[in-house]
């Protein structure tokens, strides 16, 4: 059985996942109006004001303009960031949720396999072996055919599980010397900035029948991020990052009750082996520091 602080992190990773599915279903409604970089914009806009307050309430105002700040890695981060949901946003045009978080899961392998060269960590042979095993599932997922292969949506979401898999691993590098509040506001603050700076050339007016769906793509992807960050505090990571592919089941749902869409048994398959290779990839990494701050 779960310690009670294991226990109220898992809760709250599962909620988390909720929120973030939540906040996906609106970015792929929003994806069906408007280009991929206005919809990164916006998500970081509608954050901004909930973000900033949150930091008042904290007290962390002075830490996130310190000028010890790594702005370097931060730059890169921000822009690691704005292509990630950029290219996410993308694939959501074409794909239904469960098929784009079946893909987006990867990202633990590609952590594993970034870990060597970025943050000089080694990696046992048998973590390889889980690797290789995970990306069998992303083939059987992508349905064994030579046309999904060539689908754009899907490679945009394998080419954001990699944005964010980088992305991660310069958090893990960032959070050795500053606390996770310069990670969250730089972060938003580079999806507002970088997205308002790449569509303002395509930029589409809002209109104000749209307004409850910035509401919700704001809320759901604040309370997502209080969830999680809330999931790591208390609980550990061994026990707690499993529960981060209950977002599967939210999509799933998502899926079926906004587009009375079901995955495949393909998706289905693809999804429960790299499931399978990524928990015995997270509970193997364990000991080492984990820093989660999704866009």
């Amino acid at each position: 059985m779960p310690s009670s602080g294991n226990l109220r992190a898992i809760v709250a990773m599962i909620a988390a996942c909720a929120m973030f599915g939540a906040m996906d279903a609106l970015l792929k409604v929003l994806a069906g109006t408007y280009p991929p970089f206005q919809v990164t914009a916006l998500r970081g806009l509608t954050a901004m004001p909930l973000v900033c307050a949150y930091l008042l309430w904290r007290r962390e105002v002075a830490a996130v303009f310190s000028r010890r700040l790594r702005w370097p890695l931060h730059l890169l981060r921000a822009l690691l960031t704005v292509l990630l949901l950029a290219l996410f946003t993308y694939g959501l045009k074409t794909l239904g949720l469960a098929e784009a978080y079946t893909l987006s899961f990867v990202a633990p392998m590609v952590i594993t396999m970034l870990s060597v060269p970025l943050l000089k960590e080694s990696v046992p042979p048998r973590h390889w072996i889980a690797i290789v095993v995970g990306l069998c599932g992303v083939v059987v997922a992508l349905r064994p055919d030579q046309s999904a292969f060539l689908s754009l949506g899907a490679l945009a979401v394998l080419a954001a599980a990699v944005c964010y898999a980088l992305a991660n691993v310069i958090g893990r590098i960032i959070s050795r010397t500053e606390p996770s509040a310069t990670l969250l506001f730089w972060t938003t603050a580079g999806l507002a900035l970088g997205g308002l700076a790449l569509s303002a050339g395509q930029w589409v007016p809002v209109p104000a029948a749209h307004a409850p769906l910035l509401l919700g793509l704001a809320v759901s992807g604040f309370l997502g991020q209080l969830a999680i960050t809330e999931a790591f505090r208390h609980g550990q990571a061994s026990a707690v990052a499993p529960f981060e592919y209950t977002a599967l089941a939210w999509a799933v749902v998502l899926d079926w009750l906004v587009w009375r869409a079901v995955p495949d048994a393909y998706t289905l398959a693809g999804g429960a082996i790299i499931i399978v290779s990524g928990i015995y990839l997270i509970r193997r990494e364990a000991p080492k520091e984990m820093v989660v701050v999704p866009p």
